[in-house]
C-alpha cells in the first residue's frame, strides 16, 4: 500500500514538472502561464520556512498566506508572450505587476528560482520592471470608496488556475467570499495573453452589482499622463508614459476600455484609477506595458502615442484588438 501511495505522488511531481517546462522547450512558443508553490518545508506564523518549488496547475492560496510569505514563487500567478510578462500577486494586495524581457524566450519558468527576490535585479532576460508600492499596479481590480482602496483583505478562498492553448495562455482567478465596506461578493477574473502582443485581455464578472469595483494605473514620477476617446466614442485608454521602470528607464502603461463600463475616472493618492459602474455583468478590459529595453521596444512618447492610437483604431472598427 505504502507503494501505491509513493508512487502517483512522485508521478504527479515529474508531470507538474514537465508540464511546467514544456513551453520552454518548445522554440514556437509565444505565451505561457504557470504557479508555482514551495513543498517539504512548514508554516511558521504566516512565512513558509523551507521547502523547494514546484509548478502545479492549481492553487488554493493558504489561509496563512499574505504578502512575502515566500510560499509561492514570485509572489503569484505569472502570464507572459514573447514581448512582456506579468504578475499577479496572490494576497491582500491583488496588485499586477511587470516583468520587462530583452528576449523573446519564455523566461517566467527560471524568475525567482536561484533566490526569492531575485528578479529585482537585471538579468540576461530582464527583470521586475514595476514599483507597484501601495498602488495598483496595472490593470488589476480593487474598490475605491470613499477616497479609500480596498484590498482584498478579507476573502474566504481563492482558487487560480491556467491554460496554455497554441494561441493564448489563459489565468483564471476565483475570489470567493470577497468582504469589503458592508458588501461580500465572488468575484472572478479571467487574463488572457495572446502571441506577438503587449496587452492582456482582462475580463471581470461580480456576483454582486457593488459601488466602486476599479481598475487602474499606479503614479510615477517623471511620466506623462495619457488620455485618448475613439471616434465612434465606444472605446478609450488612459496611460502613462515616461522614465518610471526601475532601472530607471521609459516604460509606457496603458488601459484600454469601454466608455460605457465607466462611471468616472479618480485621481486617487496612489493610481490613476478608473471606477466601473455596479453590475453583474462580464466587463472586458485590456492592459499593456512597454518597456524601451525589450527587442524592437518602444523608445519615445511619440511612439507610444502611435501605437496607442492603432490599438484604439483597431477598437474603433473591431471591439476587439
Amino acid at each position: 500500500m505504502k507503494m501505491i501511495k509513493i508512487i502517483p505522488f512522485a508521478f504527479l511531481g515529474i508531470l507538474f514538472s514537465c508540464k511546467a517546462q514544456e513551453n520552454v522547450k518548445n522554440d514556437k512558443s509565444k505565451t505561457y502561464a504557470e504557479v508555482s508553490v514551495k513543498e517539504g518545508g512548514k508554516w511558521e506564523g504566516r512565512k513558509y520556512i523551507g521547502g523547494t518549488f514546484k509548478n502545479v496547475d492549481r492553487i488554493k492560496v493558504a489561509k496563512e498566506h499574505t504578502d512575502h510569505s515566500f510560499d509561492i514563487r514570485y509572489e503569484g500567478m505569472g502570464w507572459e508572450s514573447n514581448r512582456i510578462a506579468y504578475r499577479l500577486y496572490l494576497d491582500w494586495r491583488n496588485a499586477i505587476d511587470i516583468f520587462g524581457k530583452k528576449t523573446e524566450a519564455i523566461i517566467l519558468p527560471q524568475v525567482g528560482q536561484d533566490g526569492f527576490d531575485s528578479y529585482h535585479e537585471m538579468n540576461d532576460w530582464g527583470s521586475d520592471i514595476l514599483k507597484a508600492g501601495k498602488g495598483i499596479g496595472i490593470g488589476s481590480i480593487d474598490r475605491y470608496l470613499n477616497k479609500e482602496r480596498l484590498h482584498f483583505v478579507a476573502v474566504d478562498s481563492t482558487i487560480a488556475t491556467f491554460k496554455n492553448e497554441s494561441n493564448q495562455s489563459i489565468v483564471y482567478v476565483n475570489y470567493y467570499g470577497w468582504k469589503s465596506a458592508s458588501d461580500k461578493i465572488d468575484f472572478t477574473s479571467e487574463l488572457a495573453i495572446k502571441p506577438n502582443q503587449r496587452y492582456t485581455q482582462h475580463t471581470i464578472h461580480a456576483s454582486k452589482a457593488i459601488e466602486g469595483i476599479c481598475t487602474g494605473i499606479v503614479k510615477q514620477k517623471n511620466t506623462d499622463l495619457l488620455k485618448k476617446v475613439s471616434e465612434n466614442k465606444k472605446w478609450a485608454y488612459l496611460a502613462t508614459y515616461g522614465a518610471q521602470s526601475l532601472v530607471p528607464d521609459n516604460l509606457g502603461m496603458a488601459i484600454f476600455y469601454q466608455i460605457n463600463t465607466v462611471d468616472k475616472m479618480e485621481d486617487a493618492e496612489f493610481d490613476h484609477l478608473l471606477i466601473f459602474k455596479p453590475t453583474t455583468k462580464a466587463v472586458t478590459f485590456y492592459f499593456l506595458g512597454a518597456w524601451e529595453q525589450e527587442p524592437d521596444g518602444i523608445k519615445t512618447k511619440e511612439e507610444f502615442i502611435s501605437y496607442l492610437d492603432n490599438k484604439l483604431k483597431e477598437l474603433n472598427s473591431k471591439d476587439k484588438i
